[in-house]
């Protein structure tokens, strides 16, 4: 019996197995696809946007340099000194001027290898992932197609043809139209489509007809991207051709002449799918021993490139919390924060995806909205505050204190000697900073290491702080200014790392 299943391989399903086995759990992967390899994994249509959040997730395991190379990526920044980012993104097609974002305003902002996103594509993502499971001993099964789950108070199964699967836990990697979400008895809320979206590539007769770029039109919106005969759409004919339906060429033609306003001409259509804007959301991403991370827990159209990147926060989250309650040290209440904190950020994804779909909509009202958001986003402020959010620097989650650091995502904070907070979270640990030279925290020779490890001295840049606390997930737990209370410090190692017995003595 494993310790965790997880149902799903993707990048999400398989980010998650390496933080699971890095923590030493078992780990087992069930994927439905028999062969990872896919052209819809490959650019163009493969192609996604990773945020400077997701970026800095992989940089923080050791996995940023191979991540670049996979993604063929050799002009990347790194920084020693906080810049405007290259590339800012959209909303609602919307371009951002990168520099127009007001880095100073960025809540603490230092430099880091990973203060921008990365253009990649799913394949680069799930080879590296791959390859770094199968270090840590994480064993995947492809070709495996769950049908049904039973659970009780000591383990769950998954049931595949002939094969059951046991393990203490199990989680849903699988997508938005999630096996385990139906069979383990999630609800699924929200809002339905109004639209329908489309990707296509194609041999196209007459590119020059279409613009380039993001073209919103009085009867939708279509992309032409740099990709030869890589096309995206929205049809805003209230979701009524979705996935239930082959897409044609002439059927994509006739849609993409009507958006467009012209007698464009697709002389062959190679690769074509269709979405949706359905937004959904369960009220909870925990049954019983099952869970629920990545598309399985949150639906949405992919405008504004989250999903992903909300995947990747999802499964970085958990990964640290269920490892703690695998081990039977995580204290009480542990591994329902995964909820509580991550179904906001779901909540908050979907909201943003609706609105720029009603920003899109073709009609007079949906277009006023649009002069008034150029107008904002021409601004350094309205850029700020989108890049701000597009970017996962706006995350902060509500961990009961005032301390602005706490709750947010912990700068690339450097000790006077060079070593940077993201070279000590490689191996999955939380990690005590203590700037001060003239008192040490204090603990058993055994326990608290295996959880948390220590670091003391001056740092280069300590943002006023005395100490700092940062979960394996990167996330600032606790944070003291020059004179740390001892016992909030106490408090704080006990809450997240289940009384460790780790003491702070000399504060």
């Amino acid at each position: 019996m494993h310790d965790v299943v997880i149902v799903g391989a993707g990048p999400v399903g398989l980010f998650l197995a390496c933080e699971l086995g890095l923590a030493g759990c078992s780990v087992l992967v069930l994927e439905r696809e028999p062969d990872p390899r896919s052209p819809w994994k490959a650019d163009p249509l493969g192609m996604r946007g990773l945020s400077a959040a997701s970026v800095e997730a992989f940089y923080r395991r050791g996995m940023l340099h191979p991540l670049l190379k996979a993604s063929g990526v050799d002009d990347y920044p790194g920084a020693d000194e906080p810049a405007p980012p290259r590339g800012a993104g959209h909303f609602a097609g919307m371009m951002l001027d990168p520099a127009k974002v007001d880095v100073a305003a960025l809540p603490f902002r230092l430099p880091s290898p990973a203060l921008e996103g990365v253009m990649t594509n799913l394949e680069a993502v799930e080879a590296v992932l791959s390859e770094r499971a199968f270090t840590l001993g994480v064993e995947v099964r492809r070709g495996v197609t769950v049908s049904a789950i039973a659970q009780d108070d000591e383990i769950v199964v998954a049931r595949a043809g002939e094969h059951e699967y046991a393990a203490r836990w199990l989680v849903g990697c699988d997508g938005g139209r999630s096996a385990v979400r139906g069979l383990a008895g999630f609800d699924f809320v929200g809002t339905e489509p109004q639209l329908t979206g489309y990707l296509v590539l194609a041999t196209i007769a007459d590119p020059e007809k279409l613009r380039p770029g993001f073209n919103l039109t009085p009867t939708g919106m279509y992309l032409r991207t740099p990709a030869e005969g890589y096309i995206g759409m929205l049809d805003f004919d209230g979701g009524a051709f979705d996935r239930s339906q082959r897409p044609t060429r002439e059927h994509l033609q006739a849609v993409l002449r009507h958006i467009s306003g012209t007698d464009v001409t697709l002389s062959d259509v190679h690769l074509a799918s269709s979405f949706t804007d359905r937004a959904m959301q369960p009220t909870t991403y925990r049954q019983g021993r099952v869970l629920l991370a990545g598309d399985a827990a949150h639906i949405h159209s992919p405008l504004g490139a989250q999903g992903l990147n909300l995947g990747l926060g999802d499964a970085m989250n958990l990964g640290w919390k269920l490892a703690a309650t695998v081990h039977g040290y995580a204290p009480d209440g542990l591994l329902d924060t995964y909820t509580r904190e991550r179904h906001p950020i779901g909540a908050w994804v979907l909201d943003w995806t609706r609105a720029q779909a009603a920003a899109m909509k073709p009609d007079p009202h949906a277009q006023a909205i649009q002069g008034v958001v150029r107008d904002l986003i021409g601004t350094r402020d309205g850029t700020t505050y989108v890049f701000e959010k597009v970017s996962g620097s706006s995350i902060r989650y509500d961990l009961g204190s005032e301390q602005p650091l706490v709750g947010r995502n912990a700068p690339d904070l450097r000790l006077a000697d060079g070593t940077r907070l993201g070279d000590l979270m490689r191996d999955g640990r939380g990690v005590a900073l203590d700037f001060s030279t003239d008192r040490r925290l204090h603990g058993p020779a055994m326990g608290w290491e295996s959880r948390m490890q220590y670091a003391a001295g001056p740092a280069r840049n300590d943002l006023g702080l005395g100490a700092a606390l940062v979960r394996p997930d990167g996330v600032v737990a606790w944070a003291g200014d020059r004179d740390p209370d001892r016992e909030s410090f106490e408090r704080a190692a006990g809450q997240w790392f289940g009384s460790p017995e780790i003491s702070a003595t000399e504060f």
